[in-house]
């Protein structure tokens, strides 16, 4: 029952997240070990390889995934992660997507299956740079599961349900969006290239897929490839080993429109960037446009040539924040509605006003609300939102996210959040970036190389320094002393 369970969910999270998350993150996880806990419903025990596995699912992906146990269990379940001894590979026991013609998570399975031969497995390898090509194990494609092979019914891997129709529009997103509405609409005339940057779980993803999905719409004959970063530098890597660099070369440059996600993971890595770069002027030379997405703007990227980022910056550069309020409600309306269970509005705000992060942890909320609904056979309201995301309300009120940190200290000082991880220093901005770093040092349990990380990569000693040079002022400056005081209130809400 356990493994059939888990298999469903499998099933069901291939029809729904973007194949490339997909298979790097959910797809080598064992099957979960389920038991039955009474009243509560049930537990699904999953061993995760390692302590940053673990961390990203359990903050991006656990709400979707006790979600859809729930539905498919009857009642609710909860999801509990573990780290998997070392002598307990992950993959061990993971068996195929069941075959099922016409349905949609068949489709995606097999064009998974030939992704897979090409994609590299572990996103913090690819972050973290490192000499090219890779290793034999990076190079490889992955092992988890055995997937039929079949030809990729989505030969430009977009996501058809990501369009700008299904996209919440709001001041977060709207210049981000007027811009890629104008490239769909014009590719190759106006903001070629087109450089999107943000946080995570902000809907870059969904704009560049929007952008494709409409060029297709208006033009079948259009040549669309969207893709991963992680998908580009892994096709270098098996050209450079055949040596078949003129294979890499008919891919790309012979494109109308390039899709490429995080392209910051580009960092570090010169023989990639040699190769993007020069299909990079092969596409502008003939008109095709570029799209990219990262997490901070072009200058702010670390380890990449200066005369790339000085070409990611020659068209437009945009940023998408994360959503304000009424953006948050509105969303949640939206994708309600999507699932056929109208939302109370009180319920909304009620939900948005809890769960400020991003989209991404804005939906996984609202499917545990939707589901405990079901399971409960309850009306949908505010007592009902607060009994079934308790966990989380909980966790929030035990623990400040610095994401919420760096929201809160950038509205207070009306700079943009995009600005507490980039690169740039004058004093307008840099001062509110090293209150968020003081207050993240306080408020939350991560350690200064943690915390770093989140503020762009920032070494360790850039946020020991902020901490001791706001925590010293705060005992000499009444006005910093009472910002701070204003700051952590609100936070702690």
């Amino acid at each position: 029952m356990s493994l059939d369970l888990w298999q469903g969910a499998c099933d069901r999270l291939a029809a729904e997240l973007p194949e490339q998350q997909f298979l790097t993150w959910i797809r080598p996880l064992p099957p979960a070990d389920i038991s039955d806990a009474g009243a509560e419903g049930l537990v699904a025990c999953v061993r995760v390889p390692n302590r940053f596995k673990l961390d990203w699912i359990r903050s991006q992906y656990s709400p979707r995934i006790e979600a859809v146990l729930g539905e498919l269990a009857g009642k609710p379940v909860r999801l509990e992660l573990a780290l998997a001894p070392r002598e307990a590979p992950a993959n061990a026991g993971v068996r195929p997507l069941p075959s099922r013609p016409h349905s949609a998570a068949r489709v995606l399975a097999n064009a998974m299956a030939v992704a897979s031969q090409q994609a590299v497995p572990v996103p913090s390898q690819a972050s973290q740079g490192g000499s090219e090509p890779p290793t034999e194990d990076a190079a490889e494609p992955a092992r988890s599961g055995t997937l039929p092979q079949a030809p990729v019914t989505n030969r430009h891997r977009l996501n058809p349900v990501l369009t700008f129709d299904t996209l919440v529009a709001g001041r977060a997103n709207q210049m981000a969006r007027t811009a890629a509405l104008h490239v769909a609409g014009a590719p190759g005339a106006m903001y070629n290239p087109l450089f999107i940057y943000g946080g995570v779980g902000l809907g870059k993803t969904h704009l560049v897929h929007a952008v494709g999905n409409q060029l297709l719409k208006d033009n079948p004959n259009a040549r669309v490839l969207y893709l991963h970063a992680e998908q580009f530098i892994s096709d270098v890597v098996k050209n450079y080993q055949r040596k078949t660099f003129d294979e890499l070369k008919a891919k790309y440059h012979q494109l109308d429109l390039l899709l490429i996600d995080d392209v910051q993971f580009f960092a570090g890595k010169e023989r990639t960037q040699e190769e993007f770069f020069n299909a990079f002027e092969a596409l502008l030379a003939k008109k095709a446009h570029i799209i990219m997405t990262s997490d901070t703007y072009p200058k702010g990227l670390v380890d990449i040539d200066e005369r790339l980022t000085s070409r990611f910056d020659s068209g437009l550069t945009v940023a998408i924040e994360p959503p304000e309020l009424e953006m948050r409600v509105a969303i949640l309306l939206s994708k309600a509605k999507a699932e056929g269970t109208p939302l109370p509005e009180d319920v909304a705000f009620f939900v948005a006003k809890n769960v400020r992060a991003n989209v991404r942890e804005l939906e996984g909320a609202l499917r545990k609300v939707l589901a405990y609904a079901k399971f409960s056979h309850k009306e949908i309201t505010i007592h009902l939102a607060r009994e079934a995301l308790k966990d989380l309300l909980s966790i929030q009120n035990r623990q400040i996210s610095v994401e919420n940190i760096q929201k809160t200290v950038a509205d207070f000082y009306k700079i943009k959040v995009a600005d507490m991880y980039s690169k740039k220093r004058p004093a307008s901005i840099a001062r509110p970036r090293q209150i968020a770093m003081y207050l993240a040092k306080e408020l939350t349990q991560k350690s200064l190389p943690e915390i770093g990380e989140l503020f762009g990569g920032r070494d360790h000693t850039t946020v020991l320094h902020a901490v001791r040079k706001i925590g010293g002022e705060r005992q000499k400056n009444t006005e910093l002393n009472q910002q701070l005081h204003v700051l952590e209130q609100t936070l702690k809400g």
